[in-house]
């Protein structure tokens, strides 16, 4: 299959279940909203050695945050209940209670989500203690809020956070003739998966270079360079799966709370790459899997394509 300039492996992109929950940040600008949300995401781009994958999903307006002021939606990440509520009280503590003017709301609605929930996450339960005594709660709405006295006022949150069970892993890899090639297609491809819901693109600027392999020649390594990817082993690995016109890939990284919206962001990442100026220089499209033995989400290219107005058999 082809779009435009670009073939389309017929292979697919292997996810597996996370949990993961949402965050809405408010600050008295949107500046400082963007400081604490940008300072939570960090070191968060992969759950093989940060514990969680998180990013910022979008910016919301006055009428959308629980206090009406400006808002920052982040999502979170990581492969158990355990693990994410870890992260949620570590990175809030660290992040947003210690940055000017924020407060922090759990951003999933039970009545309204389309993941399936999992667990609630402590969130002021555990941040109150800050206040040494000082804390103050109030139930509005059926809701328990604190209110931890600090320098600037007071820091508010939510006693706790709703997670969801959702998916995590989905990728693309551009495989063009050059950098600048490659670096243009994910680019684009990033900044249109930005448009949707639900959606984030844990790593630096949505794009990795370092795609991986499970394990290692060398013990103790649970991950390794993905030599089947890697240009400059052409002729050398035995696994390699470039051709000598290849001249650099790139990957993208896609987490959403459901398998759907995970195929909707990859979809709108073939699209917006296959879309400038004949391909741009991507002369492939493909995706990394583990022969379905690693997570029972697969998404498959050829499906995804076929929802792509203008492709080509």
């Amino acid at each position: 299959m082809r779009i435009n300039d670009t073939q389309i492996d017929d292979t697919f992109a292997e996810a597996f279940p996370m949990k993961a929950t949402r965050l809405i940040i408010t600050a008295h600008t949107r500046t400082w909203a963007r400081h604490a949300a940008n300072s939570l995401t960090g070191f968060a781009t992969s759950v093989i050695d940060c514990g969680c994958e998180a990013g910022v999903e979008r910016d919301l307006t006055r009428d959308e945050t629980p206090d009406g002021r400006p808002g920052v939606s982040v999502l979170i990440f990581a492969v158990s209940s355990k693990e994410l509520a870890k992260q949620i009280a570590r990175r809030v503590g660290q992040c947003v209670l210690t940055c000017p003017t924020t407060a922090v709301y759990n951003g999933i609605d039970p009545r309204a989500t389309h993941a399936p929930l999992s667990d609630n996450a402590p969130l002021g339960a555990g941040l109150r203690f800050f206040g040494d005594g000082w804390q103050v709660s109030k139930v509005l709405d059926g809701i328990r809020y604190w209110r931890v006295p600090v320098m600037d006022g007071e820091f508010v949150c939510e006693e706790s956070v709703a997670t969801v069970k959702a998916v995590g892993g989905g990728n693309l890899l551009f495989l063009a003739r050059d950098l600048d090639s490659a670096l243009k297609a994910a680019e684009a491809a990033v900044a249109a998966i930005h448009t949707l819901p639900n959606v984030i693109t844990p790593f630096p600027g949505g794009v990795v270079r370092s795609g991986s392999k499970i394990g290692s020649k060398y013990a103790g390594a649970a991950a390794s360079t993905n030599d089947a990817f890697c240009p400059t082993l052409i002729g050398l690995s035995k696994k390699s799966e470039l051709t000598r016109d290849v001249g650099c890939v790139l990957e993208i990284v896609i987490d959403g709370l459901t398998d759907a919206d995970v195929g909707a962001a990859m979809t709108a990442g073939i699209r917006a790459a296959t879309s400038i100026d004949q391909a741009g220089g991507v002369l492939r499209i493909s995706a990394g899997n583990y022969g379905g033995k690693l997570g029972p989400y697969h998404f498959r290219l050829h499906e995804l394509a076929a929802r792509i107005d203008g492709r080509r058999a």
